[in-house]
């Protein structure tokens, strides 16, 4: 998928199709690709895919939380004058857009995450001890799928550039630090906003038990599973994530 940046303000977001909003949010280690096959798929069903390029990176040290990022997608949202927005995120996206949901429920049609963090996070407290050690690297980014050949050496090369940049690396473990900081078990039962869980059976970084948890605490939400999948869906098995998420808002009226 090929697609200019949009560049408005300080916002830089793919846009593509028209209709109603989904707003894309991409994980720590994750890139605006890792959605090609949502981005591809949902401007024909007649909605509008947003994907913005969250300032991970770019935030200054003492800023950098998952608070931060979620009042960033409000000032998104604003900027583009978007309403009843379709939040979908993956891993570390998926916990912004529950924060902002929390934040925010006013402005939100529909929940969908994949993989998120919120409630458990396995792999994102760590620090990196053998982050100049490229085996390692490819060995931790091929834990993240079912199948290892889906962590191309594109992906690995990303992540271990990312992992050997100091500002990269600290700004990484202060992610990892808020994300554990901001878990969301004791708000997810007074958020009642319309919720998609679609979930890896063999997600390794956030494990099926917290796809059940999230589903038991949100008031309204369905879960669905992928089976030999990891802890990107929407990588790893883009047509049936596309297919059960494209029922959902079919049957829920979005």
């Amino acid at each position: 998928m090929k697609h200019e940046l949009k560049k408005e303000g300080k916002f830089s977001y793919l846009e593509i199709g028209e209709g109603t909003p989904i707003i894309i949010l991409h994980g720590l280690m994750g890139g605006l690709s890792n959605f090609d096959g949502v981005a591809s798929y949902f401007p024909a069903q007649g909605y509008k895919v947003l994907i913005p390029e969250l300032p991970l990176y770019t935030t200054s040290l003492i800023k950098t939380s998952v608070g931060t990022f979620a009042k960033y997608l409000n000032d998104f949202i604003e900027q583009l004058a978007l309403e009843n927005v379709i939040l979908l995120g993956n891993s570390l996206g998926g916990h912004i857009a529950l924060v902002y949901t929390k934040m925010f429920p006013e402005k939100i049609k529909a929940l969908v995450i994949t993989g998120s963090s919120g409630l458990y996070e396995s792999a994102m407290g760590e620090s990196y001890p053998k982050r100049g050690d490229y085996e390692y690297i490819r060995k931790k980014a091929e834990d993240v799928f079912y199948d290892p050949k889906i962590a191309t050496k594109e992906i690995v090369d990303e992540v271990y550039a990312t992992v050997n940049d100091r500002n990269k690396l600290v700004k990484t473990l202060a992610i990892a630090k808020s994300a554990i900081r901001h878990n969301m078990a004791k708000d997810l039962p007074n958020m009642h906003s319309t919720t998609c869980i679609i979930w890896g059976r063999n997600d390794n970084v956030t494990p099926p038990e917290v796809a059940e948890d999230f589903n038991k605490l949100l008031p309204d939400s369905d879960l669905f599973w992928i089976d030999k999948c990891g802890h990107a869906a929407m990588m790893e098995h883009p047509d049936e994530f596309n297919q059960i998420l494209h029922a959902w808002l079919k049957e829920r009226n979005f």
